[in-house]
């Protein structure tokens, strides 16, 4: 082994291809994102050099501004309920539905492997309203709550929060499958050590499990993060960004922005701005899970 690392041509051996696929799909894309944000228009149609305009018209686009307002939302919103939630189910796998366990995990991991697709298609109906009540609807209505039913897909104040929801109970499984993973790993003696001591339910999470699965908290809150702010998919296929942009994230005005309305090098600095994000975001998660430690 000591051979094999102490081998410059070995070493390169290893690492070129993986460098190599690295730069083509990751770096040079970001590197020609940057060239077209130096433009205006599309390649080929009004291709103009405009150089910092674009950059400077972030701070005075409405539509923007609005959009970067969402996105946080959204990542405050479907971040807590993905960590939360994921971790409570985790617990749940471990303490108290162990003879279920196997059955229950698959059941919390399946809307995970959904097609994004066929997911909107089934909370369309749920939240439907017209030519027929949708489960929601039917449920208020059957216990008497009426004057809770409404149209929430058709209005700015309700379609947030449906979005969130779906997006929140599509991914929950997949965070609660790593959660249970992580818990499997602390060992049982612990546990027994504390519960001897006695340490009550709220006292073994915080200060015995929380501690010993930190590391992989953090990887679920970077992948939590970076997934949020990169919302797309499911605002464009359940509710087209709208009800009045109530759901329009970046990623989706950047979309419209090049592909409907043929602005490619504005949009390329809405992207750079999503990847700003995600890369200070991580960062920043980092940096106060180093803060805590030491």
């Amino acid at each position: 082994m000591n051979k094999v690392l102490g081998n410059k041509k070995a070493i390169a051996v290893y690492v070129l291809p993986g460098l190599i696929l690295y730069t083509c799909f990751l770096i040079a894309p970001v590197v020609w994102s940057f060239y077209y944000t130096l433009y205006d228009g599309s390649p080929g149609i009004k291709w103009n050099f405009c150089g910092l305009n674009n950059y400077l018209r972030l701070f005075s686009d409405k539509n923007f501004m609005k959009s970067l307002f969402v996105n946080c939302k959204y990542i405050l919103v479907v971040m807590a309920g993905q960590i939360i939630l994921g971790l409570t189910m985790a617990l749940m796998f471990h303490f108290w539905l162990k003879r279920f366990k196997s059955f229950v995990r698959t059941i919390v991991f399946f809307p995970v492997v959904l097609p994004i697709v066929a997911v909107a298609q089934l909370f369309t109906k749920i939240y439907e309203i017209q030519p027929h009540y949708g489960l929601l609807n039917s449920i208020l209505a059957g216990i008497g709550l009426e004057n809770l039913v409404q149209p929430w897909l058709g209005q700015a104040r309700t379609a947030f929060g449906s979005l969130c929801a779906m997006d929140i109970w599509t991914s929950i499984g997949f965070y609660a499958i790593i959660f249970y993973g992580a818990l499997l790993d602390v060992s049982a003696d612990i546990i027994e050590a504390a519960r001897i001591d006695g340490a009550r339910a709220f006292q073994l999470l915080r200060y015995i499990l929380l501690p010993l699965i930190r590391p992989i908290m953090v990887v679920c809150l970077v992948f939590s993060f970076t997934g949020t702010v990169k919302m797309f998919e499911s605002a464009l296929t359940l509710t087209n960004g709208g009800p009045s942009g109530a759901t329009k994230s970046l990623s989706l005005y950047m979309y419209t922005t090049a592909f409907t309305y043929s602005k490619v090098g504005y949009a390329s600095v809405i992207a750079l701005v999503v990847f700003a994000l995600c890369v200070a975001g991580s960062f920043f998660i980092r940096k106060m899970d180093k803060d805590i430690t030491t």
